[in-house]
């Protein structure tokens, strides 16, 4: 493995955010020397010499984080590890939900084994060895694209005032606390964030929520409103988010 180290900080700082990255490596130079560079390059780096290590700091990661603000941005994770293997150890972290960009490394080069470590989770394969330059190239590449997924995210949340909506994700927050809302309750306020101040009848809320086939009586909308208005409204009895028109149906806003 080359250990030439060409930092370029300045023009990857106008490319994306540095953050925090893990390196999980048994092999004490390619630890130290991945370390040094990364570090060079603005990053703020922890390492950990086998999986067991990795594994309680990626653990007090997922208990102490919300998942959208993880404590590493990056992870540099080694194949073959003591303890707990770099597969087994990806696909823990895939299992508690963390989207963190993982790089795998290995001395194993084959397809069978790049294959392998992509589908339990990994979303890039170097293997040794390799040069500082193109791991730290591939480091930015894996952050410029998770950058710019987490900003699709929050650019395709609904917001209105203190309720904050994410379709893709199915939930919700006010005033910076998470609501727990019913799979109709959810539907009924994405539908109603999407188009605000739009008046919506009974019968066209059923048809958009429960559907054409619907039996039931249109009082269930009542019902729903009634709920969203309790667990979204300070005072559910004097509305400010979820209105009623009378004579015409509902509005948002």
């Amino acid at each position: 493995m080359s250990l030439t180290i060409t930092p370029e900080t300045t023009r990857f700082q106008q490319e994306v955010k540095l953050g925090r990255v893990l390196i999980v490596e048994d092999e004490e130079l390619i630890r130290e020397t991945l370390a040094l560079a990364l570090t060079e390059e603005g990053y703020e780096v922890i390492t950990a010499e086998d999986g067991r290590k990795g594994l309680e700091l990626l653990s007090k990661s997922h208990t102490s984080s919300h998942p959208s603000a993880p404590i590493f941005d990056l992870i540099i994770l080694d194949l073959m590890l003591p303890y707990i293997n770099g597969l087994d150890l990806c696909r823990l972290t895939r299992h508690e939900g963390s989207s963190v960009p993982i790089l795998m490394l290995s001395a194993k080069g084959t397809e069978t084994d790049r294959v392998v470590g992509l589908e339990v989770g990994a979303d890039d394969y170097l293997t040794k060895p390799f040069g500082m330059r193109e791991l730290i190239a591939r480091c930015r590449a894996l952050l410029r694209r998770h950058h710019r997924s987490q900003q699709q995210t929050q650019e395709a949340a609904l917001r209105f005032h203190e309720i904050v909506l994410y379709p893709q994700e199915c939930r919700v927050t006010i005033r910076g606390e998470e609501v727990n809302l019913s799979p109709k309750e959810f539907r009924i306020l994405e539908l109603f964030m999407s188009h605000p101040r739009r008046v919506w009848s009974r019968e066209q809320l059923i048809e958009r929520i429960w559907g054409p086939d619907f039996m039931g009586d249109s009082k269930t909308v009542d019902v729903h409103i009634r709920w969203l208005r309790e667990k979204l409204e300070l005072d559910p009895s004097r509305p400010e988010y979820l209105l009623t028109v009378r004579g015409f149906g509902y509005r948002f806003g």
